[in-house]
């Protein structure tokens, strides 16, 4: 696991690639890569805004195949640990992908039960 942000852009454009290799959906612009280096620079961001060990078990996960168990394991977390802290990085790199805009069923629940928010 690593905090050189050298590594983790290597890691994290490589894993980016394969996922839009996936996309049916071309790119928007001129660019013809498998990754603009502006989205890359923008999910670079949104990683390393990730605490670091949050980031290193998304990592782990999706980048190296490594199970629950595994980095519960390596770790010292319980599984169900590992599990929130994935979600939490699912989330969060979502919402930077989107914009920082929450979905619109968290905009409305914030709204009407803006006490439970405190």
């Amino acid at each position: 696991m690593t905090d050189r942000p050298e590594e983790l852009k290597a890691r994290a454009e490589r894993a980016f690639a394969r996922s839009t290799a996936r996309s049916t959906d071309p790119a928007p612009g001129d660019y013809h890569g498998p990754v603009h280096p502006d989205e890359l620079a923008k999910m670079e961001r949104a990683m390393l805004s990730l605490p670091r060990i949050t980031r290193e078990i998304f990592l782990a996960v999706r980048l190296d195949g490594y199970s629950y168990d595994h980095i519960a394991e390596v770790t010292g977390l319980s599984q169900r640990q590992v599990a929130r802290r994935m979600r939490t990085a699912i989330r969060r790199l979502g919402r930077y992908r989107r914009g920082g805009e929450r979905p619109e069923w968290q905009l409305w629940f914030h709204k009407h039960f803006p006490r439970w928010f405190r």
